[in-house]
């Protein structure tokens, strides 16, 4: 009669996987992960182009309702000044420099065109929309000289990061006041500040970018400077233009705005 001890033994060796079961289930789970993670990962890109593009929709409704309270769009006086000289249309843009296709160029190109209205951070659109007065990083609604009923325009969430510190940029409006979009890169935004109803914004105003061979421009934009469409005059029928560079983070001011790495870009008059 068998012991108990060599019993045992049987019932725990009748029970246990074999190796090959075991690295059969593994494989298997391994299949599964390999179909479901590009899944999940579109859906999550999904998600962030959707949030990109409340968040910009919410930031050119407020620069607008900011426009209606004070007459005014919410910029420095040394923007407002810069965008009423001579030859400059009115047009003044807030934003980043953004990689292009070529590794280490950017747009726009630095050092920036001295002809070329960008200021490359958008804090100071922030600071006025969010009434944030008495900081280090921009003194422009310094004692709420820019937003004096104080009111709180954009309620954008805070993502906390440090430029100081080392890390990738998160989305959200940082300790340095620049709005980012979920993929870390700061919201363009371009105002007309003489209030013609004309906004060019600098990379989608390019003929190569939003040119078709007629007046009428990609989503939307129309030259009416010359009904074949020649020269960088492809404009927005509005006084607000803000837009992301989406997930990839590039531009391609050669590229058609509906191609290449400029497909993804995520636009508040589209």
């Amino acid at each position: 009669m068998p012991s108990m001890v060599n019993r045992k033994s049987q019932i725990i060796s009748e029970r246990a996987f074999t190796i090959v079961e075991l690295l059969t289930v593994i494989a298997i789970i391994a299949i599964l992960a390999a179909i479901l993670l590009p899944t999940l990962g579109a859906a999550k890109v999904q998600a962030q182009k959707k949030q990109a593009q409340l968040q910009i929709r919410d930031l050119a409704t407020q620069i607008q309702n900011y426009d209606s309270a004070y007459s005014r769009m919410p910029v420095s006086t040394a923007a407002q000044s810069a965008a009423m000289q001579a030859g400059n249309g009115g047009m003044f843009t807030y934003g980043g420099l953004l990689p292009t296709t070529a590794n280490g160029v950017t747009w726009p190109a630095a050092p920036l065109p001295a002809n070329l209205n960008y200021f490359p951070s958008n804090n100071e659109v922030i600071a006025i929309l969010m009434d944030v007065t008495n900081t280090t990083v921009t003194a422009v609604n310094q004692n709420h000289q820019k937003n004096p009923q104080q009111t709180m325009f954009l309620n954008a969430k805070s993502s906390n990061w440090d430029p100081s510190q080392a890390g990738t940029p998160q989305g959200g409006v940082g300790n340095d006041l620049v709005y980012r979009d979920p993929w870390g890169n700061p919201y363009i935004i371009t105002m007309n500040l003489n209030a013609d109803n004309q906004c060019l914004d600098p990379f989608y105003r390019l003929q190569a970018v939003s040119g078709t061979g007629s007046a009428t421009g990609i989503n939307g934009l129309i030259n009416s400077t010359d009904p074949g469409g020649a020269g960088n005059n492809f404009a927005f029928h509005g006084n607000v233009m803000v837009w992301s560079a989406g997930p990839d983070g590039k531009v391609d001011p050669n590229s058609g705005a509906n191609s290449g790495v400029n497909k993804d870009n995520i636009l508040s008059w589209q």
